[in-house]
C-alpha cells in the first residue's frame, strides 16, 4: 500500500510483507513523516542535534519560449526523468547555450523550456504523482547548489533548499506517493579564519556577502587572460545559518570518518520536504564532518530509508529504520553512480550495486525481515573483470536494468527479478539491449518503457526510449548523429591501446589520430588526463578533442592507476606513495604513444582537467624534459593550499584519497608540484573557472606566478561565471580555441 498525505500528519498505515518463512506479516508503517516537528530543534533520538531546516520560498515564473532564443544545432540532452505515465520526460539540454530544464513528449518534438534562468541545471526528478519536477541548479556555475521545484507547465516555481548563504543542497529520491522529496543540506560546521596576510590587490571591492574572494569582484565580460596573476588570499568565509549546531552520525557505530581537522567540515542533514509547503520539513538523518549523505530510496510505507554515505573509496549503503532511527544494515558499495539501489515494492528485498569484498561491482540482493534487517545476501548478477556501473529497478519489482562497464564501453541487459510478475512465457532472465552508441550514462523507468541517456564517439549526448523487446529509438528533440559536429570533418573514432607501466601494471587508453595523416607519419601528440582520479576515459565525442584534432595534433587519453573500470585494486594503486607511480604512468603512456601511436617524441604535450590538471602540473616538473608544453585545467598545484581552500565536504573525501593534510603533511608536500617548481622547463597555460570552490582558482594562479618568477612563459585563462565544470557555450568555445591555439603554437610552431 502506498503512503498517502496522511503520513505528513502521523496517521499510521499497515503494509503486508513477506517474512522469512514466505508467509505474510504485518508491518506497522508509522513513517518518518510523522516527525513533522521543528527540525531546527534538538532531535530526541540517535540522530543528535539537527541543523536548521531549509527555508522554502516562491520564485518568479521562469518558463521560456518553446524554442531557445539561440538554439545550438549540435546540442546535448541528458539526465532524463519521466512522468508517471511515461509519456512526458523532463531533461537537461544545452540547446540555449547553458544546461537548462526542458520537458516534452517522449515521441514528439514539442519541447518546452521550464526554467530560463542563467544558472546551470544539474539533476532532474519528476514526482511519482506527476505534480512536480524537482531539480538542482548551481548559481554562478559554482559548487554550491540549491534544490528547486516547478509544475510541469512551468508555473509555481519555488526553491526548496540551498537558499541560505553558505549552504548547499542536493536532490534525493521522492516518497513513492509524491508527497515529499528527500533533500540533503550541507552547512559548514566551522568557518576558516579570514586570511589577514594577503596584501590587497588593485580594484578589490571586498567580498560580496562573504561568498567570493576579493579578486572576483567588479569584473566584466566572459573571460580574462591575466597579465599578472591575481592574489590568492580568500575573503571571510560564510557564516552558518542561525540555529545550526553539531550532529552525530546516522550510520553504523564504530568506524568514524577522518576529518581533515576536528570540527572543520560540513554538517549534512537529510530532510523530507513537502513541495506544497503544507507540512514542515522532516529530519531523516544527520552527519557531522561528512563527505556525502544521499537518500537513495524509501520503502512504500516510509518505514525504511536507503542512504549512501562516506568518502571516496569508502562509500556505504545504510538502511535506516525511520520510526526509531536504528541502522539495520551497513554495506560497502562502489563509487560512481550515486543511485546505488532500491527496495522491492514490499520492502522484503534490498537490491544493491556493490563491490563489497570483491574487485568489481555486482548486483547484490538481501532478503529483509519485517524490521528491515537482512536475513542473507546473494549475488544475483556479476561479470568477470567488469563493473556493474548502473542499476535501475522497475517500479513493480519485476525486473532490474543493469549497465556493465566493459573496457570503457557499456553493455545493457534486463534481468527478470520476479518471474511471477513478468508476463508471457518463460524466457532467458538476462535480456541484452542493443545500443546504437558506446556509453550509457543514465537509465530511468518511463511507464512501460525505459529511457536511456547515451553518448558515443560519433554523437552528442542524447536520450533514447526503449520499446518492448526492440532496439532503442532516438527522441525527436535529441540532436541527430549527423549534427554532432559542423559539416566537413566527421568525428574521429578512437583506437584502444594497452600500455604497460614501468612496474609492470597494465594500463589502458584511447588514441585519436588526426585526420589526413599517413599511417606511419609521426605526429605531434597531446597526452590528455581525465579527472577524479576515479574517472575513466570513455569513447565519447568531446568537442575539445575535435578542436585539437582539427589542428593536426593526435591525442592519447590514458587511464593511469587510480582510474575506475579496472577493479578496486587499480583504483587504490595510487594511494599514499603510489601517487608517485601515477605520475610516472603519464611518462610511460607518452612512451607507448611514441611506439604505438605513432607520436613524435620531440613534439609531446600534456593536458588534463581537475585531478588531470594536477597530473599535468606534476608531469611538467617530474618529467620536465619529456613535454614541450602543458595545459592544466582546474588543477591542484599544492595540496596544502588546496585543503585550505576547497569545500569542506570535498576535503573530507580528498583526505581519504590523497592523504590527511595534517597526518600526511610531508607526503602531500612531496607530491605537490609547487615543491618542485624549480624543475619546470616548459611553457604552461592554466585555465580555471572563477567560481570554482572545488579546486580554488589560486591553485592555478600560484603555479603561473611561480613560473613567471623563474622567467618561463606561463598564462592563466580565467573563465567568468564558471565553476569547476565549464557549462556555458561561449566559455566552452573560448576554452577550446584558446587551448588548441596554445598547443598548436608550441607543438608545430
Amino acid at each position: 500500500m502506498a503512503a498517502d498525505a496522511r503520513n505528513l500528519t502521523g496517521e499510521p498505515l499497515t503494509e503486508r510483507t513477506l517474512d522469512t518463512a514466505g508467509t505474510h506479516a504485518e508491518r506497522p508503517a508509522t513513517a518518518h513523516l510523522a516527525r513533522a516537528t521543528d527540525a531546527s530543534a534538538t532531535a530526541p533520538d540517535a540522530r543528535g542535534p539537527a541543523f536548521a531546516a531549509p527555508a522554502r520560498g516562491p520564485l518568479p515564473e521562469a518558463s521560456g519560449p518553446r524554442e531557445a532564443t539561440t538554439r545550438l544545432i549540435a546540442h546535448g540532452c541528458w539526465y532524463p526523468s519521466a512522468d508517471p505515465a511515461g509519456t512526458q520526460v523532463a531533461f537537461i539540454c544545452d540547446r540555449g547555450g547553458v544546461p537548462q530544464l526542458w520537458a516534452g513528449p517522449v515521441d514528439g518534438d514539442a519541447v518546452r523550456l521550464l526554467d530560463d534562468g542563467p544558472d546551470p541545471v544539474q539533476e532532474v526528478s519528476w514526482s511519482p504523482d506527476g505534480r512536480w519536477i524537482a531539480y538542482t541548479t548551481a548559481p554562478g556555475g559554482g559548487e554550491l547548489t540549491r534544490v528547486l521545484c516547478v509544475r510541469p507547465d512551468g508555473t509555481d516555481r519555488r526553491i526548496l533548499a540551498g537558499a541560505e548563504p553558505g549552504s548547499s543542497a542536493h536532490l534525493g529520491c521522492w516518497a513513492h506517493d509524491g508527497s515529499a522529496v528527500a533533500v540533503t543540506v550541507a552547512v559548514p560546521t566551522a568557518v576558516p579564519a579570514p586570511d589577514t596576510t594577503a596584501e590587497p590587490g588593485p580594484g578589490d571591492a571586498g567580498p560580496a556577502a562573504g561568498l567570493l574572494p576579493d579578486h572576483w569582484q567588479g569584473r566584466m565580460g566572459d573571460a580574462e587572460l591575466l597579465g599578472a596573476a591575481p592574489r590568492t588570499g580568500q575573503g571571510p568565509g560564510p557564516s552558518p545559518p542561525p540555529g545550526t549546531v553539531g550532529t552525530r552520525s546516522a550510520g553504523a557505530p564504530g568506524d568514524r570518518h577522518i576529518a581533515p581537522e576536528d570540527g572543520y567540515g560540513d554538517g549534512l542533514s537529510a530532510y523530507l520536504i513537502d513541495p506544497d509547503g503544507v507540512a514542515a520539513p522532516v529530519l531523516l538523518a544527520t552527519e557531522q564532518d561528512a563527505a556525502t549523505l544521499l537518500v537513495c530510496d524509501l520503502s512504500r510505507d516510509g518505514a525504511l530509508a536507503l542512504l549512501r554515505r562516506g568518502p571516496r573509496g569508502r562509500r556505504e549503503a545504510v538502511v535506516l529504520r525511520t520510526i526509531d532511527h536504528v541502522t539495520t544494515c551497513a554495506v560497502p558499495v562502489a563509487d560512481g553512480d550515486p543511485w546505488i539501489g532500491s527496495f522491492s515494492p514490499r520492502a522484503d528485498t534490498l537490491w544493491l550495486r556493490s563491490n563489497a569484498h570483491r574487485e568489481f561491482a555486482v548486483l547484490l540482493a538481501a532478503e529483509l525481515d519485517p524490521e528491515g534487517r537482512p536475513c542473507g545476501w546473494s549475488v544475483e548478477a556479476s561479470r568477470e573483470d567488469c563493473d556493474l556501473e548502473l542499476l535501475r529497478c522497475v517500479h513493480d519489482g519485476s525486473a532490474a536494468v543493469l549497465a556493465w562497464n566493459v573496457r570503457g564501453m557499456s553493455e545493457v541487459e534486463i534481468l527478470d527479478t520476479d518471474p511471477s510478475v513478468t508476463a508471457g512465457p518463460a524466457t532467458d532472465p538476462h535480456r541484452a539491449v542493443p545500443l546504437p552508441h558506446e556509453v550509457v550514462t543514465r537509465v530511468v523507468h518511463a511507464g512501460t518503457r525505459l529511457l536511456l541517456a547515451l553518448s558515443g564517439s560519433q554523437r552528442r549526448p542524447g536520450i533514447w526510449w526503449l520499446p518492448e523487446r526492440t532496439a532503442p529509438v532516438r527522441t525527436p528533440w535529441s540532436s541527430r548523429d549527423e549534427d554532432a559536429v559542423p559539416p566537413g570533418r566527421p568525428p574521429v573514432r578512437p583506437v584502444h591501446l594497452r600500455p604497460t607501466a614501468r612496474d609492470g601494471l597494465p594500463l589502458s587508453g584511447w588514441y585519436y589520430r588526426a585526420p589526413g595523416r599517413g599511417a606511419g607519419e609521426p605526429a605531434p601528440c597531446v597526452i590528455y588526463l581525465h579527472g577524479g582520479p576515479e574517472d575513466q576515459e570513455r569513447p565519447v565525442l568531446d568537442p575539445l578533442y575535435h578542436e585539437i584534432l582539427g589542428r593536426g595534433l593526435d591525442i592519447f587519453a590514458p587511464d593511469v592507476r587510480g582510474s575506475s573500470g579496472y577493479g578496486r585494486s587499480f583504483v587504490d594503486a595510487d594511494l599514499g606513495r603510489g601517487r608517485f607511480a601515477a605520475i610516472d604512468d603519464v611518462a610511460d603512456c607518452a612512451a607507448h604513444a611514441v611506439l604505438a601511436g605513432p607520436a613524435d617524441p620531440s613534439r609531446l604535450a600534456v593536458m588534463g582537467r581537475s585531478y588531470g590538471g594536477y597530473l599535468t602540473f606534476a608531469s611538467l616538473v617530474w618529467h620536465s624534459d619529456l613535454f614541450r608544453t602543458g595545459v592544466a585545467v582546474c588543477g591542484m598545484s599544492d595540496f596544502a593550499t588546496f585543503f585550505e581552500g576547497t569545500e569542506p565536504w570535498i576535503a573530507q573525501s580528498a583526505a581519504n584519497k590523497y592523504g590527511h593534510p595534517v597526518g600526511d603533511r610531508e607526503l602531500l608536500h612531496a607530491l605537490s608540484p609547487m615543491s618542485r617548481i624549480d624543475a619546470l622547463r616548459a611553457p604552461v597555460l592554466a585555465v580555471h573557472g572563477e567560481h570554482d570552490t572545488n579546486v580554488p582558482p589560486g591553485e592555478s594562479a600560484q603555479f603561473v606566478r611561480a613560473a613567471r618568477d623563474r622567467g618561463l612563459t606561463a598564462e592563466l585563462l580565467t573563465l567568468r561565471d564558471e565553476g569547476h565544470e565549464f557549462l556555458r557555450a561561449d566559455n566552452r568555445r573560448l576554452f577550446r580555441r584558446a587551448a588548441a591555439d596554445w598547443l598548436q603554437r608550441h607543438l608545430t610552431g
